[in-house]
């Protein structure tokens, strides 16, 4: 049984690097992402959410892009934010972190005054991103590698 867990707003640098490492867990160990395009210069400004147990150790994490860095991959529309690069370890798997995530990334994008989350989801995880209320638009295209879709929830 898994420690219960908290879902924040990573604020320190401390809690950046543990974001950073479950991404290269996750997408660069688990999934073959190459490193170099998985780290890139919206993680400076992003807004990063942390899952962490009560012990410390880190679960999963998310980011929201919003403003000039979401409107590239959001149709250029200012009012919608980007939220990707949402990994939740093999272990932590199955006990709602990602939900928590996604919750917690829409709720700070509510708070800077946007209508809607846009994300490209990988094709595997459209399932997870319905059942939250995300409806995909668009064609499949290639990411790193991998099929993914557009998705959007209005907030």
């Amino acid at each position: 049984m898994t420690s219960p867990y908290v879902v924040r707003v990573a604020e320190d640098p401390a809690d950046r690097e543990a974001c950073l490492a479950v991404r290269k867990e996750v997408f660069v160990v688990e999934q073959g992402v190459p490193q170099e395009i998985e780290y890139d210069a919206h993680d400076t400004d992003a807004v990063h959410v942390l899952a962490i147990r009560e012990d410390g150790v880190p679960l999963g994490t998310g980011r929201l892009l919003y403003g000039e860095a979401a409107a590239a991959k959001a149709g250029g529309d200012p009012s919608v934010g980007s939220l990707g690069r949402l990994a939740v370890l093999r272990t932590a798997r199955g006990l709602g972190v990602g939900v928590a995530l996604v919750r917690a990334i829409e709720e700070a994008a509510r708070a800077r005054g946007l209508t809607a989350v846009d994300l490209h989801a990988q094709t595997h995880a459209l399932g997870f991103y319905e059942r939250l209320g995300y409806v995909a638009y668009g064609p499949e295209f290639p990411d790193a590698g991998m099929p993914h879709r557009a998705m959007r929830r209005a907030l």
